[in-house]
């Protein structure tokens, strides 16, 4: 399934990396891909403080993170007392593809895994795909 502009439009992303500079990159991706509200945090303790702030519908985060990295976080998010909350779709952006860390991040349930350096069309690919997973899902 392709998603639209409008459809787009109507989702609020929350991305989670360090390095500002790759930062900057997803979130330009993002709104080239037709994405309109961003939010960003550095680490997983300030990603935490945003989605229970903004309840973004789709989450990018990175794994290697200080002081809180990305398996903490997800892992936070999965026992989270709200299902909504808790079946958030995230998607993890990272250099990392050692067996060990791809296992625990299937076991925390990631939703999806994209390997930096990240382009546009898989993104986009990756983020229609996992959006679509997690409306059928939630029908």
């Amino acid at each position: 399934m392709t998603w639209g502009k409008s459809e787009y439009d109507l989702k609020r992303v929350l991305v989670l990396e360090d390095e500002i500079h790759i930062r900057r990159i997803i979130v330009r991706l993002l709104r080239e891909i037709g994405f309109d509200t961003i939010y960003e945090a550095s680490d997983g303790i300030d990603g935490m403080k945003e989605l229970l702030r903004v309840r973004p519908d789709l989450i990018l985060c990175d794994i290697h993170m200080e002081p809180m990295g990305g398996l903490k976080f997800l892992q936070t998010v999965r026992n989270l007392k709200t299902s909504d909350a808790a079946d958030l779709p995230v998607i993890f952006l990272t250099a990392d593809a050692e067996v060990d860390t791809v296992l625990k991040a299937k076991e925390l349930r990631v939703d999806g895994y994209i390997a930096k350096p990240v382009s546009l069309a898989h993104l986009k690919s990756k983020i229609d795909t996992v959006l679509a997973e997690h409306k059928a899902r939630s029908a």
